[in-house]
């Protein structure tokens, strides 16, 4: 049992993939910790996540070790991310490490829940349960600007705002695996929800493919 969540930033993809796996006792990857552990490795040695090269040997050589990094849920995480995830060689180097993660899930679990960007169009094509996750950019902007504040970190709202803008335009228009929805995916806008009803509307799709 395979289920591929995609979306942007905020939209509450990440709750909703937790909740899910723990309902379906299915093992959990958050793919975009993949792409943070990269782009923060080559920040912490002072390169730059746009060089294309230092990204590719970045991805080859990342560790399972490197996602367990204290700062990968940090904006400045975010960002990188979102810069190494246009490399081609990089995707390409984290591809295998995804798909192998769904077909044979750690933990002895009978499938697995994998949220991302690309899960539904390009690591997991054939997932039984494909949904794409979704808020407006200002509802998604509120809730990333209270996570920061909550967690007692400086933030100006409208800064947040244009940083989520730029990188839901770097993520959708990027030539190597754009982030929309695959064809066959449930679209989900979570702008009037809460954690609770997103959860329902989720489990009634999956359980309707199933």
């Amino acid at each position: 049992m395979i289920i591929a969540i995609d979306g942007p930033a905020a939209a509450g993809k990440g709750t909703l993939a937790r909740r899910l796996a723990d309902h379906f006792d299915l093992a959990l990857l958050d793919t975009g910790l993949l792409y943070r552990a990269v782009g923060m490795n080559l920040v912490r040695a002072g390169a730059d996540p746009d060089d294309a090269a230092k990204a590719a040997e970045a991805a080859r050589n990342l560790k399972p070790e490197d996602l367990e990094a204290g700062d990968l849920r940090d904006d400045a995480a975010a960002d990188a991310a979102s810069r190494v995830s246009a490399v081609p060689d990089v995707r390409a180097a984290l591809l295998d490490f995804q798909r192998s993660f769904a077909a044979e899930p750690p933990g002895g679990t009978r499938g697995a829940v994998l949220d991302g960007r690309d899960i539904g169009t390009v690591v997991c094509p054939d997932a039984e349960s494909k949904l794409f996750v979704t808020a407006s950019p200002e509802v998604r902007a509120e809730r990333r600007y209270l996570e920061l504040r909550e967690r007692g970190l400086d933030a100006i709202h409208g800064r947040v705002l244009a940083d989520m803008k730029e990188r839901d335009a770097r993520d959708s228009e990027r030539t190597v695996s754009p982030l929309e929805p695959a064809k066959d995916a449930f679209l989900l806008d979570t702008s009037d929800l809460d954690a609770d009803q997103v959860f329902a509307a989720a489990l009634d799709f999956i359980n309707g493919n199933n």
